[in-house]
């Protein structure tokens, strides 16, 4: 058999993927693409990757187009390889869609595609969900148990990967959301000041203004205090950030 491109120098690989992307779905997408070639030139492969949250499954990334519909083929009939190597944590093999008695509905989906290996491999498993790898390749029997070890041994360098760029998207949302939340404290903060100067009125005065006309308006208290600043500055009101 051809060898693979896995296992080896595969973790230093991802990590290097990581240190290249800007953010996590750019770190996603070329982990998939990195993924579906493991098997070249013997085999060509799709790859998809489920993240599954609060009883949703989302494929956040894949090396095609393809892939990523027959990931959500299999979230249409609720269940598949994929699927139940995210909630088992079972590596599963599938050599023959034709044939193989699992999932049948699915399975004979696929294979109307010309699809007639997969397999699911998990990377991570929590208490909300996981993730997990699918493999698809057009050619029956495409997953040999020596290729599924091998598979197996990368998933393992992949799973500390995946879970370094999810840890490193936590901070980044949190770092994006203290921000926004102090940029939108500014300018409440400069709206409450000009509404005191208009009025001539205490702070607490003018913040129930704001108030009101929040209520009043239905929309956002920040959103009026945005106003207010523009309308007295001609501007918007930025927030720097010292390093």
């Amino acid at each position: 058999m051809t060898e693979t491109n896995v296992g080896g120098s595969g973790a230093g690989k991802l990590h290097h993927l990581i240190l290249e992307s800007d953010n996590i779905h750019l770190f996603l997408e070329a982990f998939a693409v990195h993924t579906s070639k493991i098997l070249e030139p013997a085999v060509t492969v799709m790859c998809g990757i489920t993240l599954k949250q609060r009883n949703r499954a989302t494929t956040v990334a894949s090396s095609s187009m393809e892939a990523k519909e027959l990931d959500e083929v299999q979230y249409g009939f609720g269940d598949g390889p994929c699927l139940d190597a995210v909630r088992t944590g079972n590596i599963n093999v599938v050599q023959d869609t034709r044939t193989d008695p699992r999932w049948r509905e699915y399975l004979g989906a696929i294979s109307d595609r010309g699809y007639y290996s997969a397999l699911g491999v998990p990377l991570m498993r929590d208490d909300d969900g996981g993730a997990a790898v699918n493999l698809y390749a057009m050619e029956p029997g495409a997953f040999p148990s020596e290729v599924v070890e091998q598979v197996k041994e990368y998933a393992a360098e992949a799973s500390s990967a995946l879970q370094l760029a999810l840890q490193m998207s936590k901070y980044q949302d949190a770092a994006a959301n203290l921000k926004a939340a102090m940029e939108s404290r500014t300018n409440i903060d400069i709206a409450v000041g000009i509404i005191i100067a208009q009025n001539r009125c205490t702070q607490i005065e003018a913040i129930e203004i704001l108030r009101k006309a929040s209520s009043h308006r239905n929309v956002k208290l920040r959103v009026v205090a945005e106003g207010i600043v523009r309308a007295a500055t001609s501007a918007a009101v930025e927030t720097h950030f010292g390093d």
